[in-house]
């Protein structure tokens, strides 16, 4: 059953070949195609379940700030919170507005100076290899795959042109809430972004946050049910509040046209399709994770 409504979904996309816009911003994802799709369910008993380009490693982006944020959480726990915040923001992910009125607090984790203060956090007292090893080793360890990597051209392309980002790097130094060198602080961020990951390996990532049985023991439940709430809340930037409505799950997106969905105790989905909508998220992934909770009925709410 599972398997058709996977297969009609990936059917339907492709014959509504209505795509969106890859990010232009970075020029590696700018050059991707944008007519790609793929979705991985990963089932409480393991299975996964796929189709689609589900064994082509995408740039995951944004997502990896969901394994950041877990790694930050075991390292520095409830102290994260005196820095960053867990509010919606409603702006975009590169806003400075927010963070010029609020002091240089970011509201949350998962907008990009929020995610910026939590790599801060990751890197304090070690070298930014260190800091990226442990950020990999995690992803690699939820995912049971050690064949994830780190694509430096991606990295390189985000550094030339993440104008923004110094721009929010700075200004959070400003205010005392950047303990590294802002440039140093930045290099670990781009390459944290830069993991590419299939979709197969992305949905068993999600197994720990989701619950499922067999999932490996990397965070406890307490920051499962608190990154999951944020995720619902805050996953997808100015448009988490259209996702919740349309898909009732939570989510993170990625610019490279990622997104990572947790259904609690039944399942960890991952979708891939390249084009973006006006928020920058998966255009085409978008729709696909409303057809598939609509077939499934796996809304929380």
């Amino acid at each position: 059953m599972l398997e058709e409504i996977i297969k009609s979904i990936a059917t339907d996309v492709f014959q509504q070949n209505d795509w969106g816009e890859p990010a232009q911003y970075i020029p590696e994802l700018a050059a991707v195609d944008p007519q790609q799709f793929a979705i991985s369910v990963c089932l409480a008993d393991g299975k996964v379940i796929s189709a689609g380009s589900a064994t082509k490693p995408f740039s995951i982006q944004s997502i990896s700030k969901v394994f950041a944020l877990v790694a930050a959480l075991g390292r520095v726990g409830n102290q994260l919170w005196s820095r960053v915040g867990r509010e919606p923001s409603g702006t975009s992910f590169d806003s400075v507005v927010l963070l010029e009125r609020e002091n240089g607090r970011p509201r949350n984790p998962f907008i990009n100076a929020g995610a910026i203060v939590t790599t801060d956090a990751l890197l304090c007292g070690r070298q930014p290899k260190l800091a990226l090893a442990e950020i990999l080793g995690l992803v690699r360890q939820m995912s049971g795959s050690d064949s994830i990597y780190i694509n430096d051209a991606v990295a390189a392309s985000e550094q030339k042109t993440g104008s923004r980002n110094k721009a929010l790097a700075y200004y959070l130094k400003s205010h005392e809430n950047l303990s590294n060198e802002p440039d140093l602080t930045l290099g670990t961020y781009f390459h944290q972004c830069a993991i590419e990951m299939t979709t197969e390996q992305l949905a068993m990532a999600g197994r720990s946050l989701a619950g499922l049985e067999g999932a490996p023991k990397v965070i406890s439940q307490k920051h499962v049910r608190r990154v999951n709430a944020l995720m619902m809340t805050c996953g997808h930037y100015n448009g988490s509040g259209d996702f919740a409505f349309r898909v009732g799950l939570p989510g993170k997106s990625g610019v490279g046209g990622g997104l990572l969905i947790i259904a609690p105790n039944v399942a960890s989905v991952a979708i891939w399709s390249p084009g973006l909508n006006l928020y920058g998220n998966s255009y085409a992934g978008t729709r696909a994770a409303e057809m598939l909770s609509r077939a499934t009925n796996w809304s929380v709410f």
